[in-house]
C-alpha cells in the first residue's frame, strides 16, 4: 500500500518502511508524526484519488533525525559590468521513517 502525501509544499510517495527528507517540522527526535495531508492512496490495482483530500487517510511517521542539506552555490554575475556576487544557502530537513499507510 502506498500513498501520495502533502508536506512543506511538496509532494511525495510514501510506502510502509520509507525513508525520506522533508521540510523541517517542529517535532522531537523518535516522535510519531501523523500526517493528514493524503492526496492519493493506492494498493494493487486500485487507487483512490481525494478531491483535494482522501477523507479518513493518515501516515504515521517516526522522526529519525533532523539536518542541513548540503550546501548550494549561488553565483550571479554580470560581464562587463564588474558585478560578482557569491552566495550560499543550506536548507533545514528533518528525516522521517514511514511507519504505517492508513486509508
Amino acid at each position: 500500500m502506498y500513498a501520495v502525501i502533502k508536506t512543506g509544499g511538496k509532494q511525495y510517495k510514501v510506502a510502509a518502511g520509507d525513508k525520506l527528507k522533508v521540510e523541517l517540522l517542529d517535532a522531537e527526535v523518535g516522535a510519531v508524526v501523523t500526517i493528514d495531508q493524503v492526496l492519493a492512496v493506492g494498493s494493487g490495482d486500485g487507487l483512490t484519488v481525494g478531491a483535494p483530500l482522501v477523507a479518513g487517510a493518515t501516515v504515521s511517521a517516526t522522526v529519525v533525525s533532523h539536518g542541513k542539506h548540503d550546501k548550494v552555490r549561488i553565483f550571479k554575475m554580470r560581464r562587463r559590468k564588474h558585478y560578482k556576487k557569491s552566495q550560499g544557502h543550506r536548507q533545514n530537513y528533518t528525516e522521517l521513517e514511514i511507519s504505517a499507510v492508513n486509508g
